[in-house]
């Protein structure tokens, strides 16, 4: 279906009001609203799905128009609290319309952490009660759906498209560009090379974890210091001072992107205040989601090195260059005080970039039996 068509539908069932979080899967849909509305105050992209959720509520308390909130399938999870006790029927009765990219589809090949998540999805939605129609390549005509969907947001109740795989099609295709010289591959190899060898690594889900697993290839080591969290998004903030509390004598680098640092930015605040000594946390911004499909986010427009101070971190760093971080990195390797470092790369990454050929499962154990062992003894 195309997918300014597929709009045209939505827009007949409730207001042309977009917000979301993005999903590699809905490109053609996002690039259509972005082609018709940009970023703009017709169209949001949210910090968070469960913000979107009560951005669009807002909007229905102000227009009495459903908005339309669209994310990928993992984020149902972060949507769950306010899609029950704030739009339920039992509770405000405000309806939303929902557009899911369907991972981990069952029958299709996908990657670990969408596995289960894909099992999932449509019983997750029933139990949320919420009506759901699945959009697949053959579907032309949404004339009874809608008709169908009409009447579940006239009584109050939410209705979510789910969109398989290929889908949607659209013939602009929305490039976004960054005039950084600094890739996020390039700033990686060098936090590597000077880094502590006896450190471990704590990553972000996308193309960081991936990049660090074939530097590693490339490198000729093994994966047994980084740990790769391939969904959560958000979450390696807090996975790393797990870490850090449970091995005071380890230095922890946590590997983060500006997206997830934004969509559970209290996490800062918690490490920020309580300054674990041993914990650095870098974060790679490049002002987008570019793992799926480069959509702004607001950071390209913050300083997030004077946000992470004004939530308490000691000592901040803001680098543009590969000398600057090489410089920053010399300089706090023996530092006893949490550290921020924000990293400005650009949005390119090589297209033959690979996935991790090890299981989670083994990544998991290679790290527990490296964190076993005493720091002296490496």
């Amino acid at each position: 279906m195309d997918a300014n068509k597929f709009m045209d539908a939505l827009e007949s069932l409730g207001d042309s009001f977009y917000t979301g979080v993005p999903d590699s899967l809905l490109s053609p849909f996002i690039d259509a609203i972005v082609d018709k509305y940009g970023i703009s105050d017709r169209h949001i992209v949210a910090a968070n799905e469960g913000a979107a959720v009560g951005l669009a509520a807002g909007h229905y308390l102000a227009t009495s128009r459903p908005a339309i909130v669209y994310m990928q399938n993992s984020g149902i999870g972060n949507a769950v609290n306010p899609v029950c006790s704030l739009l339920h029927k039992k509770v405000y009765s405000i309806p939303v319309i929902f557009v899911i990219g369907w991972r981990g589809e069952p029958g299709t090949k996908d990657e670990p952490q969408h596995i289960f998540q894909g099992e999932a999805t449509l019983s997750m939605l029933d139990c949320l009660e919420i009506p759901h129609f699945v959009i697949s390549k053959d579907i032309e005509d949404l004339s009874d759906v809608i008709n169908n969907f009409t009447q579940h947001l006239k009584n109050g109740q939410s209705v979510a498209f789910v969109i398989r795989k290929d889908s949607l099609i659209n013939g602009k295709k929305v490039k976004y560009e960054s005039d950084v010289v600094l890739s996020r591959e390039d700033a990686l190899k060098t936090i590597i090379s000077a880094t502590d060898t006896n450190a471990v690594y704590v990553c972000t889900t996308g193309k960081l974890s991936r990049e660090i697993f074939e530097i590693r290839e490339q490198n000729g080591e093994g994966h047994s210091h980084d740990f790769l969290t391939v969904g959560s998004m958000g979450h390696s903030l807090m996975i790393a001072y797990g870490i850090a509390l449970a091995k005071p004598n380890r230095r922890i680098y946590c590997l983060d992107g500006d997206g997830a640092v934004l969509m559970h930015m209290g996490s800062l605040a918690i490490v920020g205040t309580s300054c674990p000594k041993n914990l650095i946390h870098i974060v790679i911004n490049n002002g987008a989601h570019e793992t799926v499909g480069g959509l702004p986010t607001v950071s390209n427009k913050l300083n997030l090195s004077d946000v992470a101070r004004s939530l308490g971190y000691s000592q901040t760093f803001r680098v543009t260059s590969l000398k600057e971080l090489e410089d920053v990195l010399c300089g706090v390797n023996n530092t006893d005080r949490a550290i921020f470092i924000e990293v400005i790369c650009n949005l390119s990454s090589r297209s033959d970039l690979g996935r991790p050929t090890t299981t989670p499962i083994q990544n998991k154990k290679d790290l527990m039996a490296f964190l076993a062992e005493r720091p002296e003894e490496k």
